[in-house]
């Protein structure tokens, strides 16, 4: 089984999204919010897929009843992924009374991004900063922060990073981990909780907030304390996060801007192109 199977299905899938205007749509079209719940099912999917095969190929079990259901699972995700297509090619084709998408983006207005609330990872005046819309029970947000990770570490000096917080309706555990990020982050470890709440994205819950604030050597019974007894203050940030999302053309997770400016940068090397050229001028 090859890894462009996996990459294929996905590749269809952020194609629909991006071309229906999935965030700003999905609360009021349930032919999306199915989408959006295929789309984890699938990332759900790949990953246990992964972890197996390896092993049962080691272990010549190519044919096996495991991997033959793994497969089956694979046809009947292709044929619900292929359906919705259907559905919504028709819609779009439907009418006069479609609704038109949103006009091209002009990628270089550069937007007024303030700290405000948000802790700064790296130099506080470094020459570039990144500024990253999260919701961290996204999967994709999950897939693409190492690369900005990364850049941290290849620029110390010359790159800053500020996470905003831009939770969707359908991930009803965004706003409690972005509020567990923020009570780790008084004492001190909030990147380190952001690091971890991405990595652990498809189990997100308050007994998963303790257990990584114990994972990371906080004071549990603090941190617990931080974690409620400043609920409305963590509220009022993610509100504050999710306005300036709004003025600043923010349409789905995750969303990057270098130095104001919007970027549609996600892998290392596209990164450290657009930062090289900052540092040149």
């Amino acid at each position: 089984m090859e890894r462009r199977i996996f990459t294929m299905i996905l590749v269809v899938l952020v194609g629909v999204l991006v071309g229906v205007g999935i965030v700003s749509k999905q609360a009021r079209d349930p032919l999306l919010r199915q989408i959006v719940q295929n789309q984890n099912d699938i990332i759900e999917w790949q990953n246990e897929i992964e972890d197996q095969i390896v092993p049962a190929q080691g272990l010549g079990a190519a044919g096996s009843p495991q991997i033959a259901s793994l497969i089956q699972t694979q046809q009947n995700l292709e044929a619900r992924i292929a359906a919705l297509e259907t559905k919504l090619n028709t819609l779009q084709q439907a009418g006069g009374n479609a609704q038109q998408g949103p006009p091209p983006e002009d990628l270089s207005k550069v937007y007024d991004i303030a700290a405000a609330h948000s802790p700064i990872k790296g130099v506080k005046n470094a020459p570039v900063t990144i500024v990253e819309f999260v919701d961290f029970q996204c999967p994709f947000c999950a897939r693409f922060h190492p690369p900005v990770s990364e850049v941290l570490k290849a620029y110390p000096k010359d790159v800053n990073l500020m996470v905003k917080n831009f939770p969707l309706n359908f991930h009803p555990e965004a706003r409690p981990a972005a509020k567990a990020a923020f009570a780790a982050g008084e004492q001190g470890k909030y990147w380190e909780m952001v690091d971890a709440l991405l990595l652990s994205g498809r189990e997100l819950s308050e007994a998963k907030y303790k257990e990584l604030a114990g994972q990371l050597g906080l004071d549990i019974d603090r941190f617990l304390k931080d974690f409620k007894g400043k609920d409305a203050q963590w509220e009022d940030y993610i509100e504050k996060d999710i306005a300036l999302g709004a003025q600043v053309n923010v349409r789905g997770t995750p969303t990057f801007y270098i130095n104001g400016r919007k970027t549609n940068a996600r892998d290392f090397e596209s990164l450290k192109s657009e930062i090289d050229a900052i540092l040149k001028q």
